[in-house]
């Protein structure tokens, strides 16, 4: 993936799956991390050595799994929510066997099955804004009535009242990762606490404590910046632009 001018990717022995580091010379004092196209980005300062990196990771990681594991629906409310989109907005018409989050669906947001009237959807949705959730989760409903995407697929779709602030929604996270954006783009020399993550975690930190408050334990020195068939049976594979 291309980085932007100012990250580079640390080469850190030991990293778990699906983790990467990256060093960023706009950010000054602080550590953050975020979900990005099934993986985990660590986002540190540029001046880190890479023995001073891997404890934040760790604390990090944990914290994002923690926060998830608060925030994220569980399979069973997904099923009741979609019974509620379905009588909302489809006349109780559409009533998915099983809803479910799913690992391995990093291309599309969401799919179903018609012939057994199963939903499924990426775990990428999990930490996404609520309306944002519902607006999948609408759409693969409407599949169980509706195979493709024309008028009438359009007509079911229309009265959901967050309909095009949705589709911008997932279409500017794919063209994030997809450009690979900065993630740190507009985190400059803040003097501040650091809230900010272009993903679903934010880390605060003042740049005084250790790991356990997600900053930099110490002032480091400053230094110079470095620059099948099963795929034919699956409806809603699209974006869901």
């Amino acid at each position: 993936m291309f980085l932007g001018m100012s990250q580079s990717v640390v080469e850190i022995p030991g990293l778990p799956d699906g983790v990467e580091v990256r060093r960023s010379t706009r950010r000054r004092r602080s550590v953050t991390a975020y979900r990005e196209a099934g993986r985990t980005i660590v986002v540190v300062p540029q001046r880190m050595s890479r023995a001073e990196i891997m404890p934040f990771v760790e604390d990090l990681l944990a914290r994002l799994a923690s926060r998830e594991r608060r925030t994220r629906r569980t399979d069973h409310e997904l099923h009741a929510r979609a019974a509620e989109l379905s009588s909302r907005f489809l006349e109780g018409r559409a009533t998915p066997a099983s809803v479910r989050w799913v690992t391995n669906q990093r291309r599309r947001w969401g799919s179903c099955t018609p012939a057994d009237a199963t939903i499924r959807l990426s775990d990428r949705l999990a930490s996404m804004p609520a309306h944002v959730v519902d607006y999948v989760l609408l759409h693969e409903l409407v599949h169980l009535l509706v195979a493709g995407h024309g008028a009438d697929f359009e007509a079911w779709m229309r009265p959901y009242p967050r309909l095009l602030e949705a589709r911008a929604f997932l279409a500017g996270v794919d063209h994030a990762t997809g450009h690979g954006l900065d993630a740190d783009a507009h985190d400059l020399d803040d003097p501040g606490p650091d809230i900010r993550s272009a993903g679903d975690v934010d880390i605060p930190g003042d740049g005084r404590v250790g790991p356990a408050r997600g900053s930099l334990a110490r002032e480091a020195p400053a230094r110079p910046p470095r620059r099948t068939r099963r795929d034919d049976q699956l409806i809603g594979a699209d974006p869901l632009w």
